[in-house]
């Protein structure tokens, strides 16, 4: 445990070092582009100072890894006078509504896709979930985004197109406008499991311990939900995770087509806009998220299977 903490703990640091010089010595400057090109090198100048980009960069990382420690990442170049944090605090809501929306929709299809997939597998069944899978990794979720748009939006109108609601204005009114980009979401990666899944129970189903189980008198749905499935969770909970740790850092494109003001459209913007201390802050979010992510899968390696064992 307290190996995991060090480690993350170190990778956090990392990572902000990394991209805090990344952001410092690509051309352009912040200053710049809030003025306008056509700004006096005196009111630039003022500016640089005003917004703490005066100093070396060691001296700049320092100030701002003080502040962050303790949960303020400073003022956004973009919104004068607005707090990093409370722009995160706006937007980390709705990007963890549509993320466990999504997450709810890939587990509640695709584990019983897989597994009925890999029961029937050759019949008509499994050839259509086989389709299924590949057409839907196949396509863009860019695409998929406005597929969805148009149909369900614009010919069945079953919501608004750009019309999001903010949760504190509507929380329900929030939750069924987010139900649409979490299906962009869930689609392509409902495929992904189901094709991970399948293949992990077909290859369980043909180890010795199966057989086993059968010539002991087990019938074929108790040697498959209490033998094979949680062996064949496994390699499953390590794909799993990788789906979350994208999921919940932010789907950038199917936010921008939606129209979905969470933590993707707000880095997005940053990036275009050079706002550095919100892209430094999102960066972070979403290390952190990937690394706590990395350790629940470690935990939950032992509760499905005790021969693992976590350092």
């Amino acid at each position: 445990m307290i190996k995991k903490i060090t480690t993350l703990i170190i990778t956090l640091l990392l990572v902000s070092v990394v991209t805090f010089v990344a952001f410092s010595v690509i051309p352009g400057d912040a200053a710049v582009a809030k003025l306008g090109s056509e700004a006096t090198p005196e009111r630039i100048e003022a500016m640089r100072e005003e917004m703490g980009l005066n100093g070396t960069i060691p001296e700049r990382y320092m100030r701002w890894l003080k502040g962050a420690v303790h949960g303020d990442f400073g003022e956004s170049y973009q919104y004068r006078g607005i707090q990093v944090s409370e722009l995160l605090a706006q937007r980390l809501p709705v990007t963890m509504l549509l993320a466990v929306l999504s997450l709810i929709l890939i587990l509640v299809f695709s584990i019983p896709l897989g597994i009925i997939s890999a029961r029937k597998e050759g019949t008509w069944v499994d050839v259509f979930v086989n389709l299924f899978t590949q057409i839907t990794m196949a396509i863009p979720a860019f695409f998929l985004g406005m597929l969805l748009t148009y149909v369900l939006g614009i010919v069945l109108k079953l919501f608004q197109p750009g019309k999001f609601i903010m949760p504190q204005d509507d929380f329900w009114g929030c939750l069924r406008y987010l139900l649409f980009p979490a299906i962009a979401i869930a689609i392509p990666k409902i495929a992904m499991v189901v094709k991970f899944l399948r293949n992990s129970v077909l290859s369980e189903v043909k180890k010795d311990y199966v057989r086993t189980a059968y010539s002991k008198g087990n019938c074929t749905k108790k040697v498959l939900y209490i033998h094979v499935f949680q062996n064949a969770l496994i390699p499953v909970i390590t794909f799993f995770a990788i789906v979350c740790a994208e999921v919940l850092s932010g789907s950038i494109v199917v936010e921008q087509v939606f129209g979905v003001t969470g933590i993707g459209r707000l880095l997005v913007t940053a990036i275009t806009n050079r706002d550095f201390p919100v892209v430094q802050a999102v960066v972070l979010y979403v290390t952190a998220l990937v690394i706590i992510i990395n350790f629940v899968v470690d935990m939950l390696y032992q509760l499905v299977d005790p021969r693992v064992r976590t350092e």
